[in-house]
């Protein structure tokens, strides 16, 4: 079993069994009520905005045929990547005041969504060592193209140029 799990390892398994299911032609609707789940609690677990609970999990492993607790190891396995991922997509916090983000709790920061707030945050108020790094965390390029971006916003604004 262990060696088939990690081919999927790090697959949200909502993924796994919407394949499953186009792979045996099954409608998500109709396979919902065969296991005696609603449509919609379905697909949230379908999209990922759900955890698979023990109950529903060992119902659609019975209704598979796939070997019992599957469905649980691949959700651990995939919460522990996602976790794994989430502190290395972070930059030094010990470096960054949290003052600077006096609005929101510095470490639930989705930095990839969020990356213009924060260098623009960062350089309207940060020292030097925290500009540096947020370029050390997102790179050159992409700070440079950020702040271009937001003085020919300002520029525009500030003039009432149309684009």
């Amino acid at each position: 079993m262990e060696s088939d799990l990690l081919k999927y390892k790090g697959i949200p398994p909502g993924a796994i069994i919407e394949r499953a299911l186009l792979e045996r032609s099954i409608k998500l609707d109709s396979f919902a009520m065969s296991i005696d789940e609603t449509s919609e609690e379905f697909n949230m677990l379908i999209k990922g905005k759900q955890d698979i609970s023990l109950t529903l999990a060992l119902k659609i492993e019975k209704a598979f045929d796939w070997e019992e607790g599957i469905i649980i190891t691949l959700q651990n396995y995939y919460k522990n990547e996602k976790d794994r991922l989430r502190t290395q997509a972070t930059p030094n916090l010990s470096i960054l005041r949290k003052s600077l983000f006096w609005d929101t709790k510095i470490e639930t920061i989705d930095w990839d969504n969020y990356y213009r707030a924060v260098i623009s945050r960062v350089f309207e108020r940060g020292n030097e060592e925290e500009k540096n790094e947020i370029i050390r965390f997102y790179e050159i390029e992409k700070v440079n193209t950020m702040i271009s971006e937001k003085e020919i916003f300002h520029n525009r604004h500030f003039f009432n140029i149309r684009f």
